[in-house]
């Protein structure tokens, strides 16, 4: 696949806070990965009240999700990012994560939504995510 990664001069630089204002990418497959949650295999919550835990089990589990189809995380392109109760505060805790999971020069682009509630009471955070490959 090939990417890039754009920031207009007229948008606030996003790097910082996890994501890229633009991507553009050419590839061969699409890869739509449904929500994810911080669910393990035998449907336990990984991270209890823990919005950062939460979301690195999450990251996992898109990345699991992924190699299904030969993509990896490298390989997103866009995500959406679903938190219950977001407070703006909670902005550092999310930036951190992402930066432990994409790389700076190859950010995804990336939309956050605070919700209400999630299917489940006990999940924080459900992020979709999509892929371009090659293959």
């Amino acid at each position: 696949m090939s990417r890039q990664s754009f920031q207009p001069d007229a948008l606030f630089p996003s790097a910082d806070f996890g994501f890229a204002q633009v991507v553009s990418a050419e590839g061969k497959k699409l890869v739509f990965c449904a929500g994810q949650t911080a669910w393990d295999k035998e449907m336990n919550i990984v991270g209890g009240d823990d919005l950062g835990l939460q979301m690195e089990k999450t990251l996992e589990n898109i990345g699991h999700a992924l190699a299904e189809t030969g993509a990896t995380l490298k390989d997103v392109v866009r995500l959406t990012i679903y938190i219950v109760n977001y407070n703006p505060e909670q902005i550092e805790t999310i930036a951190g994560v992402l930066a432990k999971f994409f790389d700076k020069d190859a950010l995804p682009v990336n939309t956050l939504l605070g919700i209400q509630s999630l299917a489940l009471p006990e999940f924080l955070v459900e992020m979709e995510a999509t892929a371009v490959i090659d293959k």
